[in-house]
């Protein structure tokens, strides 16, 4: 399981806290100064910055005005709407991790966000809607005191006009994200520094609340049938007669080579809409899927963590994943490897793992060999969960998971045959 011990503090008899670890500490550290404690209930500590004098001024920070606990995905739906609805202004702050997403509210309306999450950077959406090539965001990145969009401007890769409409699907993207979030914190702070916001909108959070819970209830359904985002769609030939017009350019750019990720970058549209419009050609019978080849050691684990997700997904209820997690950890421990490849990496409560930290592991662990040895121990890990969750099944949803799992990690079969 993740390590729950990296945030704790321990409160003695005398009311002294301590870090219980490191990373506990360096927070506490960072919060150097004078909090007053807040009244909460007995299994809450809740404390806000005061300052010397012990009073709460506007320079101690905005007044919180809503906080809370996420424990599934969607619980932040209700907050949303609750925030757009009430007309406030201020800050929504969404803590998942080491991520911290903000999106910030004037009067129903959605003006701005911010996000440290990967993929959601300026960069990232430019490279996703195929904006910016990898090239052409190395150059922008390297220009000293210009932000990336400024310098793609300069460059003359970008019109002004173009920027502005990314960066509005910038906000609507972490927009969307935030509501998918499962596990973390929220705060709605009262104001926020409108320095922050080199660009305003004017995006009603009605109608991103709205495609943001469809996209979530379809995107569990495209997953059935097309695992990520790094799956190959296949061109079926002989296939009589062309999709309908809204689909053809996707049509045309699945050319069994390009992923659902490359397709979305060449269409320019974003990875859902591709997501969408690959699944109508599956559902169409023009094409087929195809798992993504493992070249490296995230490439594994991303395969790995989809096949992981799909098994947890097919378990379902919370006994039945429980006993599957028992299970998966007593056989990691009496295998060996895993205990130290999955060090501080997971398995999380999905079955994944953290991608950078298994890279980190196993580059340590096996040095030149590390493609060969994750590969095994991976594929021989979901081989086991696979295994593992059909006696937790009824026979017919086993045979469907098999059948499932095995499409999902037949590339890291087919690379241990031949290593």
């Amino acid at each position: 399981m993740a390590d729950v011990a990296t945030d704790l503090v321990r409160i003695d008899d005398t009311g002294t806290a301590h870090p219980v670890s490191r990373t506990a500490s360096q927070k506490m550290r960072a919060r150097k100064g004078t909090f007053r404690v807040m009244p909460a209930p007995s299994h809450v500590v809740f404390m806000r910055y005061v300052g010397e004098d012990g009073r709460r001024d506007d320079e101690d920070g905005p007044v919180v005005k809503l906080a809370g606990e996420v424990t599934k995905a969607g619980s932040l739906c209700d907050i949303v709407s609750l925030v757009g609805h009430s007309g406030w202004k201020g800050e929504l702050v969404v803590l998942d991790g080491q991520t911290s997403r903000s999106v910030f509210f004037e009067q129903g309306k959605v003006i701005g966000a911010q996000s440290t999450a990967e993929g959601e950077r300026l960069g990232e959406i430019l490279y996703q809607y195929g904006a910016l090539n990898q090239e052409q965001i190395e150059a922008c990145v390297h220009v000293t005191g210009k932000r990336i969009g400024e310098a793609a401007i300069e460059f003359g890769f970008l019109t002004r006009e173009k920027l502005y409409q990314l960066m509005g699907k910038q906000v609507e993207e972490i927009v969307y994200n935030i509501l998918r979030v499962g596990d973390g914190m929220f705060y709605f702070l009262d104001r926020y520094d409108e320095n922050r916001l080199s660009t305003q909108y004017n995006l009603a959070s009605s109608a991103l609340l709205m495609e943001g819970v469809r996209r979530m209830d379809e995107l569990s359904y495209f997953r059935e049938r097309i695992p990520s985002d790094d799956h190959v769609p296949v061109p079926i030939p002989n296939k009589k007669g062309a999709p309908s017009k809204e689909l053809i350019k996707v049509w045309e750019a699945a050319d069994g080579e390009r992923s659902v990720a490359d397709i979305g970058r060449h269409c320019e549209i974003s990875l859902f809409e591709a997501t969408q419009a690959v699944f109508q050609l599956l559902q169409g019978g023009h094409i087929k899927m195809r798992s993504p080849e493992p070249r490296d050691p995230v490439a594994i684990v991303n395969m790995f963590n989809v096949a992981m997700r799909s098994i947890f997904h097919a378990v379902g209820d919370s006994a039945r994943a429980s006993v599957l997690r028992s299970t998966l950890t007593s056989y990691a421990s009496s295998a060996g490897a895993y205990d130290s490849l999955f060090l501080a990496a997971g398995p999380l409560d999905d079955g994944s793992l953290k991608v950078e930290r298994i890279v980190s592991n196993i580059a340590a662990l096996a040095g030149d060999d590390a493609v060969r040895l994750l590969t095994q121990w991976l594929y021989e890990y979901v081989a086991f969960a696979m295994f593992a969750a059909n006696s937790l099944l009824p026979k017919e949803e086993g045979v469907n998971l098999t059948k499932k799992i095995t499409d999902i990690i037949a590339p890291l079969r087919d690379s241990r045959s031949e290593t």
